[in-house]
């Protein structure tokens, strides 16, 4: 995958698990995954688990803790993507 961006793809991932009172088109960089955006934590775990899908990387736990922003979320998987 190259140049991918990050965000456009999350977003894609993201929007099927947001509550119908939110709008795809509101999810910006800084927008907190639970408090914003009202993801819950089954969907959260869904969330991860397509993130893993699509980049082929393995999120840990402590990812997932720290993935509280879309921005937050981002870093990590670029992070992942680049590897060690």
């Amino acid at each position: 995958m190259s140049n991918p961006n990050y965000f456009q793809e999350l977003l894609k991932i993201i929007s099927p698990y947001l509550p119908e009172d939110i709008q795809s088109s509101s999810v910006q960089a800084n927008s907190h995954l639970i408090n914003d955006l009202n993801i819950n934590s089954s969907h959260m775990v869904d969330i991860v688990l397509d993130v893993e899908d699509l980049y082929d990387i393995r999120l840990e736990d402590t990812d997932m803790q720290e993935m509280q922003t879309v921005s937050d979320a981002m870093r990590i998987i670029q992070e992942k993507v680049a590897g060690p």
